[in-house]
Order: structure tokens, then C-alpha cells, then sequence
């Protein structure tokens, strides 16, 4: 018997106003004025425009990444090939494969769309589709000035080691890495 979930039901959130506080180069912050609960409250609320990301995978199986500095983070990070939307209305799988030529110096032969996923739902629209790229076909980066990006082939098993070990915290490559196992490496038992 399949197990049913108790529906609860969410006191309505009413936003009276929305006021643009900046813009930056990749997003808009935004201060919304709401009722909820029959107090009024302000709530801090980010746009961004979206993105694309990819999993890479070589004729090996092996998944290509990328390790790069972030700037929030401060540190490196090593996290599968992503970028934002050149414009809103690019088709995502368009900015995916950009993005895997641009980052990895590789494009491919079959771009597969895997999932979507929303980063930060708390505060944040953003909005990232996930692409599945194979029969990759060497070609050359092309990384923007201030970009210092170094490309590494990982077995799928030690990706999966380093985020249940807690080393990789990147939300998109993390839901992505176990996506990718789950759906194309599970053994049927």
C-alpha cells in the first residue's frame, strides 16, 4: 500500500509591495513587504535570471569537473560545469552546452536533460536545469578574464566519498552527482 502524506494546509502570504534595492551584474535584490500570519514583515528576495549545468561524462564514465575559486565561499570549489543564462529567454539546454565548451574545453555529441532544481528556494529564484553531456569531443576553453578554471576527470564513486564525507557542499553539482548515479550507474538487484 502506498503511503499517503498529511496535507497541511499554509496560512496565505499576501505581499503588499516590492521595491528593487540593487542590481548587480548577475542579480536583483529585492525588499517585499508581506502579510503573513496578519503581521506585515520584510523579506529579502534575490532574482536571478538562471542557469544551465552539466554533467559531463567521458567514454570512461569518468565525470569531468571543474575546480575554480568563489569569491562567497572563499576558497576553491570543485563543482560540475555551470552558468548563468546569457539573456532570459536562452534555451537552458543552449547555455549548457556553451557552458561545458566554455569551462571544460569540451563539447559533446548528446546534451540529455536530467532535472531542475531551484539553489535557494529561501530567498532566491534561481533556477537550474541539469544536463547529462557524453560523447564528448575535445575542442578548447574559452574562459571570461577573470576566470581561472582547471578541468579534472573524477570516478562517480569518489564524488560520492567526498559529499557524504561533507568536502563537497555545492548544492547543483551535489543533487546533480547523485542524480546522475542514481538514474544511469544504479544495479538492478
Amino acid at each position: 500500500m502506498e503511503n499517503e502524506r498529511q496535507q497541511h494546509s499554509v496560512p496565505p502570504v499576501i505581499r503588499k509591495d516590492r521595491q528593487l534595492r540593487y542590481t548587480g551584474t548577475i542579480l536583483k535584490i529585492y525588499e517585499d513587504t508581506v502579510i503573513a500570519n496578519g503581521n506585515e514583515a520584510h523579506w529579502d528576495f534575490i532574482h536571478h535570471d538562471g542557469a544551465a549545468c552539466v554533467v559531463p561524462v567521458t567514454d570512461e564514465g569518468k565525470i569531468l569537473m571543474v575546480r575554480q575559486y568563489r569569491n562567497a565561499l572563499d576558497r576553491e570549489t570543485l563543482e560540475i560545469p555551470a552558468g548563468k543564462l546569457d539573456s532570459p529567454d536562452e534555451p537552458k539546454i543552449e547555455c549548457a552546452r556553451r557552458e561545458l565548451e566554455e569551462e571544460t574545453g569540451y563539447a559533446c555529441k548528446n546534451l540529455e536533460y536530467l532535472m531542475s532544481l531551484n539553489t535557494t528556494i529561501a530567498f532566491c529564484d534561481e533556477a537550474i536545469d541539469v544536463f547529462v553531456a557524453s560523447n564528448l569531443i575535445p575542442s578548447h576553453q574559452h574562459l571570461d578574464p577573470d576566470e581561472v578554471i582547471y578541468v579534472e576527470e573524477w570516478e562517480v564513486e569518489d564524488l560520492k566519498k567526498l559529499i557524504y564525507s561533507g568536502k563537497m557542499t555545492d548544492a547543483k553539482t551535489v543533487a546533480s552527482i547523485l542524480a546522475y548515479s542514481d538514474r544511469y550507474l544504479k544495479k538492478n538487484i
